[in-house]
């Protein structure tokens, strides 16, 4: 698997990834990270507790991640709970709703990091 069907088969934007990283060296090197380095888990672990500050940064740190890695659909998502939780921004989602988000994150994560290690098998 090449690193262009690794994100055609996670659902990544390969150019975004191209134009932020410049080489493919680097996208291979950071894109094989995203399953070890735990910033979707800590957005996960910070939904368990609600606690709202936990939440922002998490949520900020996973958004910025994804997206330098052309994973739009993961940072959009992120993007919203970071949103949520931005200090200073009054809240329009229900906890309900905030893990039902935090619920689709998840599986979308565990399929990014079962194509990532796909992509590391080959």
């Amino acid at each position: 698997m090449t690193l262009q069907e690794l994100y055609q088969s996670i659902g990544g934007d390969y150019e975004q990834a191209l134009r932020v990283l410049r080489m493919d060296k680097l996208i291979d090197k950071h894109i094989r990270k995203l399953a070890k380095n735990g910033v979707v888990d800590q957005l996960l672990a910070a939904g368990e507790s609600m606690d709202a500050t936990q939440l922002f940064e998490a949520a900020h740190a996973a958004k910025g991640v994804c997206g330098n890695l052309g994973l739009k659909t993961l940072s959009d998502m992120a993007s919203e709970i970071a949103e949520e939780y931005r200090p200073g921004n009054a809240r329009s989602l229900s906890d309900a709703q905030v893990r039902e988000r935090l619920d689709r994150i998840a599986a979308l994560y565990r399929r990014t990091a079962e194509g990532i290690r796909q992509y590391e098998g080959n």
